[in-house]
């Protein structure tokens, strides 16, 4: 009786097998992932994306377009992380950033897709979404001393490397026959301008005034070379993130400055990125819908007197940091809101901003060897100065650096491309400060200077 017993054992012991096998080859699956999403989920996705966009229509609603942009962010990071040269360069936000923008303009992704994508793009403008959660949650989990003190001293880097920027950018086109004062009204300025909607268009509108020249030629002439300072900024910071990983003692990982008795401590950064915590669910939503209330008033003063919404709502939570009005729970749970938006939804956004609102041949036309030059010896003195100045003043000099390039982003959106190729999205209330408060007053001193030379 035993051996059939046996050799019953060994039959179920052989079906049993396989189905192990089974099992643990689907683990192994659903254990890679492209990005944040499991292997056979995004295989999923990709298909139905093919299906609907076969059929000629893909659904604007929000669910549908969440699984669009997720799998077409990362897809577009997961190649940049595997070019071997550009990756050191910040490539996964690269290839995001220009790869989809390329294709779109050549019409090589499917016509409905685009559509989807870019209508729930300007219809949302979910960005002021993602500046609300990374500004509000990195700014409640700083060391508020921290906090006040890298607030006090990154104006000077920032206003030092803006006069670098200036007289380098200025002597550069100088050499290279653009003209002094021309190389800085119409390639560094537009380059510091702080972006389109803040920077280009008031800057086009106030030189068209002054020369009486029109304004939409003056626009499409400033345009592709804000486009090309972003990604300039984008490659040294890139470049920039190489070198912390390299060269430990030199940054921060998105602080600022060393707080008290915190310089070289690992587990202060570690805990700072981490992504677990022992907070309730409820208190990480109140977090969030903290970030949100604090924005929405931040709508009202710009209703009110004009101050730009994310910069009125970012002097409104360091107001709340400095006077310890959150307690340190739900600043916990906005930290984690914070961390869900950096590892969840960059990429994504990069990909939608990408397809909607990056014209690839605007990014083209600057590739003019004079502007090139000027525009990249432009970024490289903010950014040299900002290193070395933030040297000086006890700051760590590749964050100091970073938020010196973030001055020559393209806005909010800019200074999400700058801070994803850096890895340094704690950074983003700083790059706020460059890029809003350092692009209003350069506009506005070069519409001053421009009434004042009328250069042609």
């Amino acid at each position: 009786m035993s051996l059939p017993i046996a050799a019953g054992s060994s039959a179920a012991s052989a079906v049993a097998q396989p189905a192990r096998s089974r099992k643990t080859l689907w683990t192994r699956a659903m254990e890679t992932r492209i990005g944040i999403i499991p292997l056979p989920v995004y295989v999923l996705l990709l298909v139905l994306i093919a299906a609907f966009s076969i059929k000629g229509k893909i659904s604007g609603e929000v669910t549908v377009m969440i699984g669009v942009i997720v799998a077409g962010g990362f897809t577009c990071a997961e190649i940049g992380r595997r070019i071997p040269v550009l990756r050191a360069i910040g490539g996964s936000s690269l290839v995001t950033i220009f790869l989809p923008s390329f294709l779109v303009a050549h019409q090589l992704l499917p016509a409905p897709l685009v559509q989807s994508v870019t209508a729930f793009t300007k219809s949302t403008n979910f960005i002021y979404l993602f500046i609300t959660a990374v500004v509000v949650g990195s700014i409640l989990s700083m060391d508020r001393r921290v906090l006040i003190q890298g607030f006090a001293k990154i104006f000077i880097p920032l206003g030092l490397g803006s006069l670098a920027g200036i007289t380098v950018g200025g002597c550069v086109g100088w050499l290279v026959g653009i003209g002094f004062w021309r190389s800085i009204l119409y390639v560094v300025v537009p380059v510091m301008a702080g972006g389109v909607g803040e920077g280009a268009i008031p800057l086009s509108v106030g030189y068209a005034e002054a020369l009486g020249a029109d304004q939409g030629r003056m626009l499409g002439q400033i345009l592709p070379l804000v486009f090309f300072g972003n990604l300039v900024a984008i490659v040294v910071c890139g470049a920039l993130n190489t070198l912390g990983k390299s060269r430990p003692d030199l940054t921060g990982n998105g602080q600022l400055q060393p707080g008290p008795g915190e310089a070289g401590d690992p587990e202060k950064h570690d805990a700072a990125h981490s992504n677990t915590t022992s907070i309730d669910v409820a208190t990480v939503a109140a977090g969030g819908i903290t970030g949100i209330a604090i924005y929405i008033l931040g709508t009202l003063i710009h209703s009110l007197i004009g101050l730009p919404a994310p910069v009125a709502m970012l002097f409104l939570i360091v107001a709340v940091k400095i006077l310890n009005g959150v307690p340190a729970p739900l600043a916990e749970g906005a930290r984690v809101v914070f961390r869900f938006f950096v590892i969840a939804v960059t990429y994504p956004l990069l990909f939608c901003t990408a397809v909607a609102l990056t014209p690839w041949h605007e990014l083209v036309e600057a590739f003019h060897p004079a502007n090139l030059v000027t525009i990249v010896a432009t970024v490289m003195a903010l950014v040299a100065t900002g290193y070395y100045v933030g040297r000086l003043l006890k700051m760590y000099p590749i964050e100091t650096a970073i938020v010196n390039a973030c001055h020559s982003g393209l806005g909010g959106t800019g200074d999400v491309m700058i801070l994803t190729a850096a890895e340094r999205m704690e950074l983003m209330p700083f790059a706020q400060v460059a890029t809003r408060i350092g692009g209003a007053l350069t506009v506005t001193a070069a519409i001053v200077a421009m009434a004042h030379f009328k250069v042609l």
